[in-house]
């Protein structure tokens, strides 16, 4: 059968006949015709209910990128390895190699390469969450700071705060739930005004620096070359840009999704990396000392440049205040990826307790259960920043190579398909001829990344400042792998099992 424009899948079925529906599904559940088709397809039936649409969707992941607020706030990172100029070019490289990233949508093949997808993704985005709650709670006492310059805040008090944090967000999904498509269109006007705000303040206020000394003046930090000074500065961009599979998670809860939600993904990339990049040179243009501005009593360095540029602690009082309200919504919309990420595989028996995980009560059409266990992780997490903030840095990295190996091991099989030949199943978004080159390219770049976020802060580290996240990375990966082989392999499905071919061929 051949498929002509504007032509549903799947034209020689009753829809209506094939949908796993619960007495009470509304269309707002069920979506269009497209959404049911393809859950009929992919062989699911839809327990929660499609509130977002292409601008909600597209602003919830701006929002949960948060990338040109976290350039401010991880400018910390880069500018030890690579400087000024360092910094500017990881940033290019990282929005050029993400870019292509963010041009494929995941999908899963083969069991045990599903279930490592699956593993990686539920690493990265538990640690993600718990490391966005964190830095919410750094941004107060930032601010209490400003106020107090004498408050030094602790550890313990920091972890509290990020449980505060933590709280506010699973109430806003759960009791807020129905009115997050308005609260993201809300915070989205907050996050393009916050942005122009900080332009407009920095460039016409801040003193600034020479041309030549932002765009090529280095900092090796020890590194014998620039080059590998700037790759190890590469920790700092990729996390705040990486996330490309953060609305897919919520696929099931998006009207039209095979047509809105790749759509919505390059919008949200081309948004976030352009406000990142102006964002960023602005910075490194009014940076001042770059010494005093890396050992501000607040601890956050946009801080000490905004301060130094307007000279009124109320005027940076309001800026932080807006860095605060979009990273706390940034932490809102993690426990909603989180959450559903972790119901999607519990749904495929790819964890202990799956059944209980995966269970959604009819009427709440949210994963209450996934959401608590998400909600418990990020709390014992933060706790080991009670102990040690060496340790809980070391164990939220794993965020960014949870998500980058998934990536990877995605890619590669998409990859090996288009090189071999096969077909694809029947989708509403394709890269055509360019398919090939784009995924080489994404596939080079994470595997450059991939290593060097393992590298060391500086060259021959003390045990203390060891990047250990390769040990703590292959330990979780032992574990998980140890699970699969003993109960995994005979409880997980994985989302092939589920397909319908028989409804793919009315396509071919």
């Amino acid at each position: 059968m051949e498929q002509t424009k504007g032509e549903p899948f799947f034209a020689q079925s009753n829809i209506h006949e094939l949908v796993d529906v619960t007495p009470g599904d509304t269309s707002e559940k069920l979506g269009t015709e497209w959404d049911q088709r393809g859950m009929v397809r992919m062989g699911k039936k839809q327990e929660l209910r499609r509130e977002f649409q292409f601008f909600s969707i597209t602003g919830y992941a701006m929002i949960l990128g948060c990338s040109w607020e976290f350039a401010l706030i991880n400018v910390v990172l880069t500018l030890s390895n690579g400087g000024k100029a360092g910094t500017i070019y990881m940033l290019l490289v990282a929005i050029f190699g993400l870019f292509f990233v963010c041009l494929f949508a995941p999908r899963k093949y083969q069991k045990i390469l599903s279930f490592s997808v699956g593993f990686f993704c539920v690493l990265g985005w538990q640690t993600s969450l718990a490391a966005t709650c964190y830095a919410s709670a750094q941004q107060i006492t930032a601010l209490i700071n400003l106020t107090h310059p004498s408050y030094a805040p602790t550890s313990w008090e920091i972890s509290l705060l990020s449980w505060a944090v933590l709280l506010l967000c699973i109430f806003a999904n759960t009791v807020l739930f129905r009115k997050l498509p308005l609260i993201e269109g809300i915070v989205t006007f907050i996050h393009v005004l916050g942005f122009f705000a900080f332009i407009i303040v920095l460039w016409t206020m801040a003193p600034r620096g020479s041309p030549s000394s932002v765009f090529t003046e280095f900092e090796t930090n020890g590194w014998p070359t620039v080059g590998l000074a700037c790759l190890a500065g590469l920790n700092g961009p990729v996390p705040y840009l990486s996330g490309a599979d953060s609305t897919v998670h919520l696929s099931e809860e998006l009207k039209n999704a095979a047509w809105v939600l790749p759509r919505s993904m390059v919008a949200t990339a081309v948004s976030n990396y352009i406000t990142s990049f102006i964002i960023v040179v602005t910075l490194m243009f009014c940076l001042g000392d770059i010494e005093a501005v890396l050992k501000s009593p607040t601890g956050q360095p946009y801080i000490a440049v905004v301060l130094n540029a307007t000279n009124s602690v109320a005027a940076t009082k309001v800026l932080a205040v807006v860095i605060l309200i979009l990273v706390v919504s940034c932490s809102v919309n993690g426990v909603t990826t989180t959450s559903r990420q972790l119901w999607s595989f519990a749904r495929d028996g790819g964890l202990p307790f799956s059944p209980w995980l995966s269970q959604v009560r009819p009427g709440w059409d949210i994963p209450v259960n996934a959401m608590a266990v998400s909600m418990v992780f990020t709390i014992c997490l933060t706790c080991i920043a009670i102990g040690s903030e060496v340790a809980y840095g070391i164990f939220v990295s794993l965020n960014v190579s949870g998500l980058v190996t998934s990536y990877i091991i995605c890619i590669a099989c998409i990859l090996r398909k288009r090189l071999r030949g096969e077909p694809f199943p029947p989708s509403r978004f394709s890269l055509g001829k360019a398919g090939n080159a784009i995924n080489i390219i994404a596939l080079c770049f994470l595997t450059v990344f991939w290593i060097f976020q393992f590298v060391p802060f500086a060259p021959s580290p003390s045990p203390g400042d060891m990047n250990w996240s390769c040990v703590i990375w292959t330990a979780v990966l032992a574990f998980f792998m140890s699970y699969y082989a003993v109960r995994g392999r005979h409880t997980y499905t994985g989302p092939v099992t589920y397909v319908r071919n028989d409804m793919l061929e009315e396509v071919r």
